[in-house]
């Protein structure tokens, strides 16, 4: 009986390690207080972004984070943790995180995984706090057109001159 909770364990950490070297981004946070109701519509809306969430074990989460190489964030997973991973949006987890504790006070994001390097608290509001994909292009195409847009008023003015 022994042997296989050891070996239900182990079987965890890998699952774990491999989720975590796949993962583009991984949000640690704190959830306790939180009602089933609100942890449910927390749960929703990353699975709606394509995000998972799980809830781990200390032990389990510590040893595969050293695992997969982030030595950093296992001295961050101490008390009741879940961890939001996702495997393609870089900004989702974190944002949709970020704007989930701004209405529960009792969620505080911990520490993460940002395209392989562990991030601080700090670096994962800042990237909760990015805007949207398409405002920054509507942001890059505005910045590329400026220069053109003041080139063709330029050159209209010396035409009209002549």
């Amino acid at each position: 009986m022994l042997k296989a909770v050891i070996e239900r364990k182990a079987e965890a950490v890998r699952e774990l390690s491999e989720k975590l070297g796949r993962a583009t981004t991984v949000v640690a946070f704190d959830y306790p207080g939180l009602t089933v109701a609100q942890f449910t519509e927390l749960r929703r809306q990353l699975r709606e972004a394509d995000c998972d969430v799980t809830v781990y074990k200390n032990n389990i989460s510590k040893r595969a984070s050293i695992a997969a190489g982030y030595d950093a964030l296992a001295d961050t997973l101490t008390g009741a943790k879940a961890l939001a991973i996702s495997y393609s949006d870089v900004v989702a987890p974190a944002k949709i995180v970020y704007e989930f504790a701004k209405n529960n006070k009792v969620v505080k994001i911990q520490s993460g995984i940002v395209e392989g390097k562990v991030a601080s608290v700090e670096q994962i509001s800042a990237l909760a706090t990015l805007p949207s994909r398409e405002t920054l292009l509507t942001m890059l195409a505005v910045g590329m057109l400026t220069p053109v847009r003041e080139l063709a008023v330029g050159l209209n003015m010396i035409s009209e001159q002549a």
